[in-house]
């Protein structure tokens, strides 16, 4: 068994790599060719934690496996380690066996922010210019790097509930040479493209927030109940997303769908974009959503490729297993 730690990821894994990956896979989702397996998502009883596991077959790259992890809300402030806790575990197709075991923590975040990249590439408009950033946590960070290789974005703007945190937003696009500033929820009309990022359980942008013409990326909501735009919203947009099944019951879709704003049928895969099946982006005042609802494949392929270079590097530990 090939085992790849933790500490191992951020050396061996890039956002272009990640990229690829994530584009690949929801390609062959869309093809038919790969597909998740049903969700498992509990609260333990204890910490106050969701565990859980992700899982699914690529048939076209021969990728099986599972990601083991969740939230312990707890562990930044009483034990110094992050709150989103996983790993991903791969097996060999063709016989069954335990094929390699890698740390899922910043792959995690990586195939997250590769995600909604790839909508934002096939998706907004060329011209976008100012990108808009609600929620500056963790992960935030991650989705404003691979986001700002997409387009040439002149200005990056954010809102979090927190203030005090979006220096953290700040000092990524200082970074890239893009200014910042900090705006109410209404400033978010100025954007033309919006990524929200947070785990919120109530809506955060309203759809009269959003000027025609603006690419979202919802990727904080991935369990019944959470909730970051206004279902309005999705009513106005050409909705995508990584899996429409996950996406209408626990994805962003879940609200519009109850209140019948828009069915399941409305809802397209960003894959089949990607294989131009789907069209994509049809005007330049059209507000298109990527529903990025985290499907266990994004994991499977992202921790595959990172096997991958590992091995070419020599940087993977081997076990007898």
């Amino acid at each position: 068994m090939i085992i790849v730690p933790e500490r191992e990821i951020a050396e061996l894994m890039t956002r272009e790599a990640a990229f690829e990956a994530v584009e690949r896979v929801f390609a062959a989702m869309a093809a038919g060719e790969a597909y998740n397996f049903p969700v498992v998502r509990e609260a333990i009883g204890h910490e106050d934690a969701l565990y859980g596991f992700k899982g699914g077959f690529d048939q076209s790259a021969l990728t099986l496996g599972v990601k083991a992890g969740g939230y312990w809300p707890h562990n930044l402030a009483k034990r110094g380690v992050i709150n989103h806790q996983s790993t991903v575990v791969l097996f060999d197709a063709d016989t069954g066996r335990v094929h390699a075991m890698v740390g899922g923590n910043l792959l995690t975040a990586l195939r997250t922010a590769a995600a909604s990249a790839v909508s934002i590439r096939y998706l907004a408009r060329e011209d976008a210019r100012v990108l808009g950033m609600i929620g500056a946590g963790h992960q935030a960070a991650f989705q404003l790097r691979a986001a700002l290789e997409q387009r040439r974005f002149e200005k990056v703007i954010g809102w979090n509930l927190h203030p005090e945190m979006l220096p953290n937003l700040e000092k990524v696009a200082e970074e890239a040479g893009v200014p910042f500033e900090a705006v109410e929820l209404g400033g978010m009309r100025e954007a033309d493209v919006i990524i929200s990022i947070t785990s919120s359980f109530e809506a955060i942008l309203g759809a009269d927030q959003v000027a025609p013409g603006t690419h979202v990326a919802c990727m904080g909501t991935d369990t019944k109940g959470k909730q970051e735009v206004a279902p309005e919203l999705l009513a106005r947009a050409v909705v995508f997303t990584d899996e429409v099944a996950q996406a209408v019951s626990i994805g962003e879709a879940q609200h519009a769908v109850a209140m019948g704003l828009i069915g399941e049928g409305d809802v397209q895969q960003l894959g089949a974009v990607i294989n131009g099946a789907h069209p994509g982006r049809q005007s330049a005042e059209e507000i298109t959503l990527f529903d990025g609802t985290g499907v266990g494949l994004q994991d499977l392929a992202v921790a595959s490729r990172v096997v991958e270079l590992a091995q070419a590097q020599g940087r993977a530990v081997v076990v007898d297993f």
